[in-house]
């Protein structure tokens, strides 16, 4: 039951997807920094024990005293794991190599499943005015990403724009529906991004007509491009959309943040 004494709660995106090299931590990245450059306030949770997002963002290694792991395992305040990136509007919760031995760490607690859930609705999460809290799972389906999906109330998935793309996904979906059935009964898929589109490789358009035909509206309508610049930004540590924000890549992301806040908004319309 909502309490009607505290602010509208942000809404919070899990992206996921158990195969790696999709372009997950890059679609994390350009989204979020997107949607802060439109005016939202956005927080990323890096929970990748890989920490790309993290080192995508700009923020080094020794700016992480305080992480996920600290978050999940040792009950670390908000306040401690939260902190800014160089994108205005745009906030971070850092990951390092730590995080992957939360699975081992937590089997034992009841809660395994609810730890982000409860964290990221403290009433001290109030004080950032979030509008976004987007999180960048890893990849594979573990508990890392169950108690992700647990606390988001959608999930976006990247899918590379490759042949046997939409077999991997069979797995992801079962696991979405399990969450739903078990822990979480509102967890809804918020889209499917393609992504390293190629529109003069016939493969690309095959999977995307592909796609659309079994995804339908599932299917975002932007399409994220093989682009050199996407490539590059992580190295010099920015979001495409700061490092050339007039790359086809950066539209793309732009686009992208678009199409999902317009989602939102008629969905609010409609309710």
């Amino acid at each position: 039951m909502s309490d009607p004494t505290r602010p509208a709660a942000p809404r919070i995106i899990a992206v996921a997807n158990q195969k790696g090299g999709v372009g997950k931590t890059t679609t994390a990245i350009n989204l979020g920094a997107a949607l802060a450059k439109s005016g939202y306030r956005v927080l990323l949770v890096d929970l990748d024990p890989q920490g790309n997002a993290s080192t995508g963002l700009g923020v080094s290694r020794d700016q992480r005293a305080y992480t996920t792991y600290d978050l999940l395992v040792n009950d670390a305040a908000l306040s401690d794991v939260i902190q800014p990136t160089k994108v205005n509007n745009l906030k971070i919760i850092a990951a390092t190599t730590d995080l992957s031995s939360a699975d081992i760490e937590l089997i034992s607690n009841e809660k395994r499943s609810f730890l982000l859930y409860d964290a990221l609705r403290q009433r001290e999460m109030d004080d950032y005015q979030l509008d976004y809290v987007l999180i960048d799972c890893p990849p594979s389906l573990n508990l890392l990403t169950v108690n992700a999906m647990v606390a988001a109330d959608s999930v976006l998935v990247p899918l590379q724009s490759e042949f046997f793309a939409l077999e991997g996904l069979s797995q992801l979906m079962l696991t979405i529906r399990e969450v739903r059935e078990t822990a979480n009964k509102n967890l809804r898929i918020e889209g499917i991004i393609l992504t390293m589109y190629d529109q003069r490789n016939n493969l690309s358009q095959l999977v995307e007509a592909d796609a659309r035909d079994n995804l339908g509206d599932l299917v975002f309508k932007t399409v994220i491009p093989r682009n050199v610049r996407v490539s590059e930004a992580p190295s010099y540590a920015m979001p495409v959309v700061d490092y050339e924000p007039s790359s086809k890549g950066s539209l793309a992301y732009i686009a992208v943040a678009r199409e999902l806040t317009n989602r939102h908004k008629q969905a609010k319309t409609k309710a």
